[in-house]
């Protein structure tokens, strides 16, 4: 028995971290949909010492791992938003009443800016969406 033979018999040891880590990265294939991108498979290990593998896509391994961490970033906030309407209500509030501090009532321009802060609020959701799952087949 060589050492190679060996080595592939042991069960791979659970290390703990302080952060989490990114221990293995592989190119699976280019995608068809989308050209200059590429499937990734991304193996993460968690601070409790537990390990997983989550497929993710980018133009290269840089922006696939950028992109693993800004969607988790986004699920956190997305859980915190449900469950927090009142926070929501109070955005909703300053971005409606914002315009009636900075403008006259009177003018046409009270007008656009309400709608038009809800405009740009929506296009920035719908950016940020098509951004972060840019690539996903």
């Amino acid at each position: 028995m060589n050492i190679t033979e060996e080595g592939n018999r042991r069960k791979p040891k659970k290390q703990k971290y302080d952060r989490r880590r990114a221990m293995k990265a592989e190119l699976l294939k280019r995608s068809s949909t989308h050209k200059g991108y590429c499937k990734y498979m991304i193996t993460i290990g968690e601070k409790d010492g537990t390990i997983h593998k989550q497929p993710v896509y980018g133009k290269d391994m840089q922006d696939a791992l950028s992109r693993v961490i800004k969607k988790e970033l986004t699920v956190k906030v997305e859980r915190k938003l449900e469950t927090n309407v009142g926070f929501i209500f109070i955005v909703w509030l300053i971005v409606m009443g914002a315009p009636a501090i900075f403008t006259e009532v009177n003018s046409p321009w009270y007008l656009l800016y309400t709608f038009g802060s809800i405009v740009v609020a929506t296009i920035m959701a719908a950016w940020w969406y098509n951004h972060v799952n840019k690539g996903d087949e």
